[in-house]
């Protein structure tokens, strides 16, 4: 048969991998490319194999080994170059001819076009083989590939991408001031050692059960060895919220093993919940992750954490009990975040 491009949906399992990689094996197949990538409703493993067998036989088989959805269309040896190699040149030449963007976004995600869409046309489509990715307020591109629907993980590559042609904002989200609702102002700064006593006297201001909220456990003193792995930026990027000289709140985002899922979590002060304060933080957080090219953040709350749950849900997540009838899973797709104002 020769090159295929071979991609499945699978369940979040120990091993999964391994039995489809058996799978293709069983068939005759060597795998020449692989990646992993986080969409909706699970995570979709492509392959790109030099394979003797067909393509319904290769389908047939995956299925067996727990795939679902699989797709499977023709490759080509171009296709087998080193990925990052060729993100790195497409951005290369976008950075010298910007206004390529369409024809360079159409090569990224092996698009079979791609065009400006505006106005009224850039409300998305229930199509999952089109994809629309903003570049202004009234301006996106729209890019179709028919064969392979797009995945989330591809739609924050591509968000991205189109970064890499716009102009540097005048701050980051990172380092900012912040009005909130009321008229109160706040710094928002980077975590860094500089905050390590203010963020102590932020947790001994804190009830026991806004710690616990946090932490699952009532932790008076966050540990060193707990707040200098939260100052690593190898390992994600927190926030620190600042008023009247104190920290009033702690906001992270921390990278995890899984390709394309980033981890959330806050510590707000007391008086200052209720005030809009978290959830600005956590918009903030979520662009932080788009930013970095992650397409899904998640948060794992305790289930009587009302006002956390509450926040995530009007930001577009979706909330899934775990095996623990105490603990919640919140999810949200990074492209997909609620515009509606903070509450």
């Amino acid at each position: 048969m020769g090159f295929l491009r071979i991609r499945t949906t699978v369940d979040e399992r120990p091993g999964r991998l391994a039995s489809l990689a058996a799978a293709l094996a069983a068939k005759g197949g060597n795998i020449l490319g692989l990646s992993v990538q986080t969409d909706a409703d699970g995570t979709v493993d492509e392959f790109v194999t030099d394979i003797p067998a067909g393509a319904e036989a290769v389908r047939e088989a995956l299925e067996a080994a727990g795939g679902r959805r699989v797709q499977v269309v023709t490759a080509t040896a171009h296709e087998l170059t080193d990925e990052p190699t060729r993100v790195l040149l497409l951005a290369s030449r976008l950075r010298t001819s910007p206004w390529r963007l369409p024809e360079l976004l159409a090569e990224l995600l092996r698009a079979d076009d791609a065009r400006w869409v505006y106005g009224s046309e850039m409300s998305d489509l229930p199509d999952p083989t089109l994809l629309t990715v903003p570049v202004a307020p009234r301006r996106a591109i729209r890019v179709r590939r028919a064969e392979l629907p797009f995945t989330l993980t591809e739609a924050a590559r591509a968000a991205s991408f189109v970064r890499l042609a716009q102009p540097p904002a005048d701050q980051t989200g990172a380092d900012r001031d912040l009005k909130l609702s009321d008229g109160a102002e706040v710094q928002i700064r980077p975590l860094t050692q500089l905050y390590r006593e203010a963020v102590r006297d932020l947790h001994d201001r804190c009830s026991p059960e806004a710690r616990r909220f946090r932490y699952f456990t009532s932790m008076p003193i966050l540990p060193p060895k707990v707040f200098d792995r939260l100052c690593d930026r190898t390992r994600g990027h927190s926030v620190v919220a600042g008023h009247d000289g104190q920290v009033v709140a702690l906001a992270n985002l921390m990278f995890t093993p899984d390709p394309g899922i980033a981890e959330i979590a806050f510590l707000v002060e007391d008086r200052w919940q209720g005030r809009g304060l978290g959830t600005a933080l956590a918009r903030i957080l979520v662009r932080e992750a788009r930013d970095l090219g992650f397409a899904e953040v998640r948060a794992t709350l305790l289930s009587d954490n009302v006002r956390m749950r509450r926040l995530l849900v009007s930001l577009g997540a979706t909330l899934n009990y775990t095996e623990d009838p105490g603990v919640v899973e919140a999810r949200l797709a990074v492209g997909v975040m609620a515009t509606a104002s903070p509450s």
